[in-house]
């Protein structure tokens, strides 16, 4: 008990200490290297099925190539940390600097990647992260962390034989918890703009609520020391949302300002997804999305850009049943 209250306002640390079943959690590292010619998503977590059905995993995520793997484990060969972020499955290691990977198998993965400047979403009494005050509420069906905007990486992988050096390349990650995804949801992230710093996450999902539900959003953009937040608990809106096959439309907007995201769609590779904690759902992933950004400032009636830039390698998600998302832009918790 201890531990799970303490993990509220540590949203790295591992949150399934008590949990038998319906509950899952995973980290999701993103590693590019320097010249964008290897872009992979590592993602160790733990499922603890419904029917008492329980691993360990680690997926990987090629995202050149668009493959992906799913490495299962026992149960007993996960060991997480009770203070920190310091999670072990089988032979290989995650927490906040670094990351030891000894995967053996037909495509065998190994190596150590080291972080350097990790720039988390802040943490505060009544706001323990992303989240926000939603993060203090019990039982909501799934939780999210931003663990890192934006840091340099070091170190090298080695895949199938062949070394990649992430050295002085750019990394970010973030993690989710609970007992399933959503039932519809929109992700995006990138970290490669011209501008070095900046970092922009968005979500949309459909977020079940005292017997109803809403589209809920949660939007981050870190630039230049500062973090720009636009979501549902902040009193921002979401003035347009556009889906088609090629590509996705946000703008999102608070008394100060206005954030408009243009992504264009690519094709991804396939990643399990859980549903009441066993990792039977599916979802298609892209890591060379791009997305045009502009965050303007509302000065006199009109608009003052502050910034425009293209962020490229962008992961990409287009989740479940989109329409859901449309109906309810805009809408309050009923």
């Amino acid at each position: 008990m201890f531990e799970s209250i303490r993990a509220v306002w540590k949203p790295a640390m591992y949150h399934g200490f008590g949990k038998r079943r319906r509950f899952f959690e995973g980290w999701y590292f993103k590693c590019v290297s320097p010249a964008g010619d290897a872009v992979y998503a590592v993602i160790p977590g733990i499922s603890l099925g419904a029917g008492g059905e329980s691993h360990a995993f680690i997926q990987i995520l090629d995202g050149l190539k668009r493959t992906s793997s799913y490495h299962r484990y026992e149960l007993s060969e996960f060991v997480a940390a009770r203070d920190r972020f310091d999670v072990r499955i089988g032979a290989s290691r995650f927490s906040l600097d670094r990351i030891n990977i000894d995967i053996a198998t037909d495509v065998p993965i190994k190596g150590e990647l080291r972080f350097r400047d990790v720039h988390p979403w802040p943490v505060s009494p009544l706001s323990p992260g992303i989240m926000g005050w939603y993060a203090l509420v019990p039982a909501m069906e799934c939780y999210h962390g931003v663990l890192s905007f934006n840091h340099r990486i070091e170190g090298r992988l080695a895949v199938a034989g062949q070394s990649i050096d992430f050295t002085e390349g750019k990394g970010y990650i973030e993690k989710d918890w609970g007992r399933s995804f959503p039932k519809a949801w929109v992700w995006t992230q990138s970290n490669h703009f011209n501008e070095p710093d900046a970092c922009l996450t968005a979500s949309l999902a459909r977020i079940p609520w005292l017997g109803s539900s809403f589209t809920g959003h949660i939007i981050g953009l870190w630039l230049r020391g500062r973090l720009y937040r636009f979501a549902t608990y902040t009193g921002a809106r979401v003035s347009r949302l556009e889906i088609s096959p090629d590509t996705v439309i946000l703008m999102v907007e608070d008394r100060r300002y206005a954030l408009e995201i243009r992504c264009r769609r690519q094709e991804g590779g396939v990643l399990a997804a859980p549903r009441e904690g066993a990792m039977t759902g599916r979802i298609v992933e892209a890591m060379t999305a791009t997305m045009e950004v502009c965050l303007s400032a509302k000065v006199r009636g009109g608009l003052t850009q502050l910034f425009a830039d293209t962020g490229r390698l962008a992961a990409l998600e287009v989740a479940g049943d989109t329409d859901l998302l449309l109906a309810g832009v805009d809408r309050k918790p009923d």
